[in-house]
């Protein structure tokens, strides 16, 4: 066959699967000693909603494929769609076992604190007759049971909301029935009687589902939830240019609530009669079906807090975390002046506020030799303080132009709402070109004083959200190197004319540059390699499955370079196998804070390259999206960002090491040996560095500010000798 695809399974691995087994390091997470009760019930609730969206969209994907391309195959391993789906269904089954047993021995544990979740069967007749009265005043007027006949249709079940479905017996055989949870109620209902006692809402209708079907007998009685394929094309008709953008995602979005179900979950074995009534009402085959021993919903457990004490709360979550401030507040006051100042400021999210970020925006919404601000939003915080300051900037007469992605997966409605807003106020909001998504992460301040124009540049690895900025690890860069402010309104200007194909001196462009720089630089290491230099790679993402830059990685691995990676989530290159990545090592680092930021550090020294980026290594992100890498220029930030990156390569409390055979091993400190836990290691520099800052730019008593920095200095030196760094 002339364009036959060459697969080359022996260091490559399926996407999906590889996900897979990433969820699996986030479920484990809660079988660590050192995570606290609660959080340990939070990792398997993020277990259960990840494992919920990889359903919607990449089975859902996969299923289609299936239906509708018979010639669709994963370029690494040859599988077409369903080869891979039956792979996905044979390791999401112990998948749920593993749940199941992490949910009980949690929940056990959690008895111990005096906070029970309690089986209703285990209740005494008093307990019972109080929830029957609390289950007709308060539950019972909600919902609207229904039974399924010629004249009662089979109902729209949406996804995700969990049902109670009952096989009834009647004179004339038996029929089924469905009632739905309603999912505007609180689902921990309380227990008197001493200690934090709850029942689950869903538990309290299946309970009493032969009072909601009195006039039936209730045979049999089950919890189940439809996961829905949530792979919509919101590229379809849009052939006419004069179509309002906003209106036809608001319309698209719409259908993504009737398309087909994926899977079906139960909590009990059911029935044949009851499954094959389900599986045909839901065009399912039983691959799809999966039974759950814990609950098939676990966002319960973030309201857990709001029913018990605060000491008791306080002693099974993690202590509240505070970002530090990282720039002085008389310099965060004039973040303008600050940032114009000749040095670059490097954020690192979450150990570091954001608030700099921030400020440096409002300020430059009031600043009246500001004349424009031009940003990327992919995803936002709800009530986010930076899109108000952009309305600001709109109402003091700039020029503000916001590129607002309407087809950021699940934040599709809110960055629609924002971008009416925005546009409302005066901003003019464009939306990413038809095929590509823009995912990048730039904010240009342009400003113009004694006739002279001027940049302040943000390149960020992560999203503008507030929110998520104390949740997700990445680094923001604020420079005002004219060269990339000129690189970033090329940008600006490329985008508003649709052209993705522009050229710059110093920023990688997805999909023009980026991909093709990333493959030139590894080519750099080869050489270097080839000619008895050191030849050395160190890459930072969440995902690794672009064919080409994996291959690309094999040839370097087999010249000598050494190659480090730090991938989080899919890596579909397999290290240490003979004669094609045995130079290369891959871990997975999954800690109380997602590693979200992409770095990508080519040589060592002086020499070498490091660029932050907003792309992982994924073709979508290399082909299909529009990306940004930034490069590190100022010496100590390189020194700072390379010291980053040796600590988390040094980690042995949170890191998972991947071996030959696919597998991931967690590391673990060998007898008295040094324990690393890069991300406490980090709190507590930029902690320490935030202290040195402030202390070093007050003018109070200059002999107590000399003798505190002496302090922190030592006390910076002793964290930084467990970095590894100078």
């Amino acid at each position: 066959m002339p364009n036959e695809i060459a697969y080359t399974a022996d260091y490559m691995h399926n996407r999906e699967l590889s996900w897979l087994k990433f969820n699996e390091r986030v479920l484990q997470e809660a079988n660590r000693n050192e995570t606290p009760l609660l959080e340990k019930l939070k990792y398997i609730s993020i277990f259960t909603s990840n494992l919920d969206e990889f359903f919607m969209v990449r089975v859902g994907t996969l299923t289609d494929y299936a239906l509708f391309d018979n010639n669709y195959r994963d370029n690494k391993t040859g599988m077409d769609a369903p080869e891979q789906l039956d792979e996905i269904f044979r390791a999401v089954a112990p998948l749920y076992t593993l749940r199941e047993q992490a949910y009980s021995s949690v929940i056990e544990s959690l008895e111990h604190h005096d906070i029970h979740l309690l089986d209703i069967n285990s209740l005494d007749f008093d307990e019972l007759r109080t929830l029957k009265k609390y289950f007709t005043q308060n539950i019972m007027p909600l919902l609207s049971p229904q039974i399924i006949g010629s004249r009662h249709p089979f109902p729209h079940l949406a996804n995700k909301q969990m049902h109670i479905a009952v096989k009834l017996e009647s004179k004339k055989g038996f029929l089924f029935g469905l009632v739905a949870v309603p999912a505007e109620m609180d689902r921990l209902i309380n227990l008197e009687g001493g200690g934090h006692r709850f029942v689950l809402l869903e538990d309290l209708i299946l309970y009493f589902a032969g009072y909601i079907f009195s006039i039936y007998k209730v045979m049999e009685r089950n919890i189940i939830a439809v996961t829905r394929n949530a792979d919509i094309n919101t590229e379809e008709d849009l052939l006419d240019e004069d179509i309002d953008y906003r209106m036809h995602m608001k319309n698209i979005l719409k259908t993504r609530q009737r398309l087909s179900p994926v899977r079906l979950e139960l909590t009990n074995p059911a029935s044949p009669q009851l499954l094959a009534f389900l599986c045909d009402k839901l065009s399912l085959d039983s691959q799809r079906m999966f039974y759950s021993g814990a609950p098939l919903d676990l966002s319960f457990c973030y309201l857990i807090d709001r029913h018990i004490d605060n000491e008791t709360v306080g002693s099974i979550i993690w202590s509240v975390h505070h970002p530090a401030e990282p720039v002085p507040s008389d310099k965060k006051a004039n973040m303008m002046k600050y940032a114009l100042s000749g040095k670059d400021i490097l954020l690192s999210y979450p150990f570091e506020s954001m608030s700099p970020l921030l400020s440096l925006i409002r300020q430059a919404a009031e600043n009246t030799s500001v004349i424009s601000i031009k940003i990327t939003l992919y995803r936002i915080d709800v009530q986010s303080k930076l899109a108000e300051s952009l309305i600001l900037a709109a109402e003091n007469g700039k020029e503000v132009i916001v590129l607002m992605e309407l087809r950021a997966r699940f934040d599709e409605k809110n960055n629609i709402e924002w971008a009416q807003r925005l546009e409302e106020a005066g901003c003019r909001v464009i939306y990413g070109p038809v095929g590509y998504k823009v995912h990048s992460k730039v904010c240009l301040i342009t400003r113009r004083e004694f006739g002279k124009i001027q940049y302040i540049t943000q390149i960020g690895t992560g999203n503008y959200n507030e929110k998520t900025a104390k949740l997700y690890t990445d680094l923001s860069l604020i420079t005002a190197n004219q060269e990339l402010g000129r690189d970033a309104a090329v940008f600006f200007s490329n985008l508003l004319i649709g052209n993705l194909k522009g050229e710059y001196h110093h920023l990688w462009v997805s999909p023009g540059n980026l991909k093709s720089s990333v493959l030139k630089c590894i080519d750099e290491e080869r050489r270097k390699s080839v000619n008895g230099e050191k030849g050395n790679i160190i890459i930072k993402c969440n995902s690794l499955t672009d064919k080409e830059i994996i291959e690309k990685l094999a040839e370097a691995s087999c010249d000598g370079v050494k190659i480090s990676m730090i991938v989080r989530g899919i890596c579909c290159l397999v290290p240490q196998v003979a004669e094609a990545t045995e130079n290369i090592s891959v871990i997975s680092i999954v800690g109380r804070f997602l590693e979200h930021s992409r770095v990508f550090c080519f040589g060592t020294g002086a020499e070498r390259k490091i660029y932050i980026s907003s792309a992982d290594l994924m073709t979508r992100n290399t082909e299909r999206r529009v990306e940004v890498a930034c490069p590190v220029f100022d010496p100590d930030l390189k020194d700072r960002i390379s010291g980053m990156l040796e600590t988390m390569l040094r980690d042995n409390t949170h890191a998972w090491e991947e071996v030959s055979d696919d597998r991931y091993v967690l590391r673990r400190p060998p007898g008295t040996d040094l324990v690393i836990n890069s991300q406490e290691l980090f709190t507590q520099e930029a902690r320490l560095n935030a202290i040195r800052a402030e202390v070093s730019n007050s003018s109070v008593n200059k002999q107590n500010s000399n003798k505190g920095l002496f302090m922190i200095n030592r006390a910076l030196i002793s964290v930084r000798k467990l970095f590894g760094r100078r």
